[in-house]
């Protein structure tokens, strides 16, 4: 494994240090304090996860998947299920390989989200790694609502060397100018920043509304992806917010910041499983290599502190060979 893929694990299992308090130190009280396997072991399970953030739908699907294996492996003491249950959650946020398919063909990637969840700053690190990939790639500032995005991404578009489209008032004419710069220029990634206000639902959802039939209308072979990111530390609160956005855009991935520090980490497995919408990539800091491709078995086992010399060789996603990442 690579340095960089170690030194983010680490991080990620430093991040999620405060998360890992909150549920996993319970679950485990949960597996030394009961003697048998009963009704109200699964109970107090079940509440554990729940209060963790990982949310209703994904604690039964989780407990419902333990309740079968510990029949069918006739399991009988508690602390025997602790690897089930780990098994069981990685199962929860699997991410099926097609999910980064974008890379392998022309796309048009629109990341939404509301302010202040580091909408901007995750499309200068994806325009990096996707530009340290070999792509070529044009970044297109339209959220043209909040003053310091556009300069914001002129730094990061200045840091990954890739070019950047903007200027204009109205978010529709951004889009239209760089699907017609990435047309002419046989661009493989055109990354829209779009605006990110909630508070003005309507107004927001026409706007994202015009720039989707524009990228229809305009590059109608295009693959397509809206990503939304969303703040971990706000827990129930991020998918509240991908279910408003889900209403205006077809979501068709996650990008979660601000993995490091929350206690809230768990929201991770209830946002992939209440939308049915695969978390694509996850943040744990501020420089580029901070922000990778999503794996379960890499988050599941940084959360319970799962050695990494225990496990051998994760498996990670695929990155290209030798990829070295911009400067900070």
């Amino acid at each position: 494994m690579s340095e960089e893929k170690k030194g983010f694990f680490a991080r990620l299992k430093e991040g999620l240090t405060k998360t890992r308090d909150n549920i996993v130190r319970g679950i485990d009280s949960v597996f030394s304090g009961f003697s048998a396997i009963d009704d109200d072991f699964y109970e107090e399970l079940e509440e554990i996860l729940i209060m963790g953030d990982i949310g209703v739908n994904a604690t039964t699907a989780i407990v419902e998947r333990l309740k079968q294996q510990v029949k069918e492996k006739h399991i009988k003491e508690p602390s025997e299920c602790k690897q089930l249950l780990i098994e069981s959650i990685k199962e929860q946020m699997q991410v099926d390989e097609t999910a980064y398919d974008f890379e392998k063909e022309q796309s048009v990637i629109m990341v939404i989200g509301v302010n202040g969840v580091g909408k901007t700053t995750s499309v200068g690190k994806l325009a990096g790694k996707l530009k340290d990939q070999g792509k070529k790639v044009i970044l297109g500032a339209a959220d043209t609502f909040r003053a310091a995005a556009g300069e914001q991404l002129t730094q990061w578009a200045n840091r990954a060397g890739v070019e950047i489209i903007g200027g204009q008032a109205d978010p529709a004419s951004v889009v239209f100018d760089a699907v017609n710069a990435a047309k002419a220029r046989g661009v493989d990634v055109l990354l829209v920043d779009t605006a990110g206000r909630l508070h003005n639902k309507k107004n927001l959802m026409e706007e994202l509304r015009k720039m989707n039939r524009i990228i229809d209308k305009e590059f109608p072979n295009a693959h397509r992806e809206n990503l939304i990111v969303l703040d971990g530390t706000t827990g129930q609160n991020a998918l509240v917010q991908a279910r408003e956005f889900g209403e205006v855009a077809d979501l068709t991935g996650i990008i979660l910041t601000k993995m490091d520090g929350t206690a809230k980490g768990g929201i991770a497995v209830a946002i992939q499983s209440e939308l049915k919408v695969p978390v694509k990539y996850i943040g744990v800091g501020e420089s580029i290599e901070d922000l990778q491709k999503f794996n379960s078995d890499e988050f599941v086992n940084a959360l319970f502190d799962v050695n990494m010399d225990d496990i051998g060789e994760l498996h990670l996603p695929e990155e290209e060979a030798g990829e070295t990442d911009a400067e900070e």
